[in-house]
């Protein structure tokens, strides 16, 4: 029998105690032996609940325990998850987790702790919730090389986007539509402004090119300044607005962007709607790969923290950590990257803005007054700015996915 530990029982720590629980003889069956849950850490009480007579709310029972073999860490957040993660895997337990802060910002070092002490270190639930893209790069994948990842990595900001333009309601309605039902916390903030995607980029991008991609250097835009005339636009277009992660690897460089994006009809993207993630991968043998699902939710986040606790223990006192290089791949100035852009600008403008950007494709709505909009060429995000900052009525823009 193998024992694990789950810390934090919250929507993501009740998934995983409910699916070992449930799916005990399937995960047997796979493991090679019997998963049971050993411990649950929390500090509130669970009374009439499975886990009340395993509850515990003090971490040393679990550390100090030989048997425990595998934590889970679904507590969220940086503290105290990563003292808690850093002396599991210094014990030599494999520790499995849905925290895509903490992995973010300290996946190295704690990889690097977990081979120093022959256990894993396992975050596929870290990235797209139940969507076991990450697996899939590592081994599937494993053949080809890597040179580009692309997705809506964020559930929240695709629901808000998606209602936006089938109901025609304003992002603040959108917003607090999302809240009222629970898919958008109190504080949207790491959501709508990106910041969740950010990190699930970084992380993706780091396994897919086996070099780490700091996510503090990745170019963030949210999706909180995107209007209702911007879905008419996009309409008009063949296309629908998404929040996309893309990063493009050259060589020891890599291109990292989070952005709203026009996504025209006939890319897959353009299709994932609502709560549902999408993940975009090129190989340079097996060509574009898309990986699809649900990014969250208790049960299929945990179904991925799940999958990570069987390879846990199917390998039990034996790092399976893939190579890497070691390297920090050099995250290219946002001011290289190349985009074309849809443009609104002051009706005044338009004569102006052909002047400034040249060769442009206009774009009419029946009922907008007032304004010009137009599709630029492609061009370097500095030089748009640049190209920009010679009209002086600009109602908005939104890149173009390529």
């Amino acid at each position: 029998m193998i024992k694990t530990a789950i810390l934090g029982y919250g929507t993501v720590g009740s998934g995983v105690a409910e699916v070992l629980r449930k799916n005990r003889e399937v995960i047997r069956r796979h493991a090679g032996d019997e998963v049971q849950t050993a411990y649950v850490l929390d500090l509130r009480e669970f009374p009439g609940d499975p886990v009340e007579e395993i509850l515990v709310h003090e971490y040393e029972p679990i550390l100090n325990d030989p048997d425990v073999r595998i934590v889970v860490e679904t507590m969220g957040g940086l503290h105290p998850a990563y003292e808690f993660t850093k002396q599991a895997l210094q014990a030599g337990k494999s520790v499995c987790t849905s925290n895509k802060e903490l992995v973010a910002e300290h996946g190295v070092e704690l990889m690097k702790i977990a081979e120093e002490h022959q256990a894993n270190y396992m975050f596929e639930a870290s990235c797209g919730g139940g969507i076991p893209v990450i697996r899939a790069m590592q081994t599937g994948l494993a053949a080809d090389e890597i040179d580009a990842v692309t997705g809506i990595l964020n559930g929240t900001t695709n629901y808000i986007l998606t209602r936006m333009e089938q109901d025609g309601c304003d992002f603040g309605e959108a917003l607090a539509e999302a809240q009222r039902i629970g898919y958008a916390e109190r504080n949207p903030e790491a959501d709508i402004e990106g910041y969740d995607a950010k990190r699930k980029i970084a992380i993706l991008s780091s396994v897919a090119y086996g070099s780490h991609v700091d996510y503090t250097k990745v170019f963030t835009e949210g999706i909180s300044r995107i209007t209702t005339t911007d879905m008419q636009y996009a309409a008009a277009l063949s296309a629908r607005i998404k929040l996309l992660g893309r990063s493009v690897r050259r060589g020891n460089d890599v291109s990292v962007m989070v952005a709203p994006m026009l996504v025209f009809r006939g890319n897959p993207l353009y299709d994932v709607n609502g709560v549902m993630n999408a993940i975009f991968v090129h190989g340079n043998m097996l060509g574009d790969a898309m990986f699809y699902g649900s990014g969250a939710g208790s049960l299929p986040t945990a179904s991925a923290v799940s999958a990570d606790i069987v390879d846990c223990a199917k390998n039990l006192g034996k790092n399976t950590a893939l190579p890497g290089t070691g390297e920090t791949l050099n995250v290219c100035p946002a001011d290289e990257a190349e985009n074309a852009f849809f443009v609104r600008v002051g009706a005044d403008e338009a004569v102006k803005a052909e002047a400034c950007f040249g060769k442009i494709r206009s774009v009419t709505v029946p009922g907008i007054e007032g304004e010009a909009a137009f599709t630029t060429e492609v061009m370097t995000e500095a030089a748009f700015r640049e190209k920009l900052q010679e009209i002086s009525d600009v109602k908005g823009y939104i890149r173009i996915c390529r």
